[in-house]
């Protein structure tokens, strides 16, 4: 039996970008080799949901050494794009200002590689909201199956 997405993906658009780059860049921190959200496809505010991605290139920082002649992303940056994602909807859903550090990881599974050429979607749904932390579950998905699961929490700072 394949692993369960979050959500039903199948009927959106995701060629549509909801928010690009720039929008990012304004909720975002991360730049240079540290952005690693290149794009959100979709999002519903209700449900607290959405979809973003990165697309893995040739010129990714972490090429040249990891692997060599084999480059597979490594799970700490797929869990940093994530986090990106989680933080990013955060400010969005809520009109949180200020920086959101990445306050913990849980349940992380990796169950597939990522390598250059990909495109790793990623569902978000934010699942716990407190005064200063929130927690979202992440799955990343390249063409159709999942890669890895994992739960973000952030926190204000």
């Amino acid at each position: 039996m394949p692993p369960i997405l979050l959500f039903d993906i199948s009927a959106l658009d995701l060629n549509k970008i909801e928010y690009g780059k720039e929008d990012i860049a304004k909720e975002n921190p991360q730049s240079f080799e540290m952005s690693q959200l290149d794009a959100v496809n979709w999002a519903d505010l209700e449900k607290l949901q959405c979809v973003g991605y990165k697309d893995v290139t040739d010129n990714e920082f972490w090429i040249r050494g990891h692997i060599p002649g084999r480059p597979i992303m490594p799970g700490v940056i797929m869990v940093e794009a994530a986090a990106q994602l989680a933080s990013f909807f955060m400010k969005r859903v809520y009109g949180l200002t200020g920086f959101i550090g990445f306050s913990g990881i849980g349940k992380t599974k990796f169950r597939g590689t990522v390598v250059p050429g990909d495109r790793l979607y990623m569902l978000s749904h934010i699942c716990k909201v407190r005064s200063r932390q929130f927690s979202a579950e992440v799955q990343g998905v390249v063409n159709g199956k999942k890669v890895f699961d994992t739960i973000i929490t952030g926190m204000r700072v």
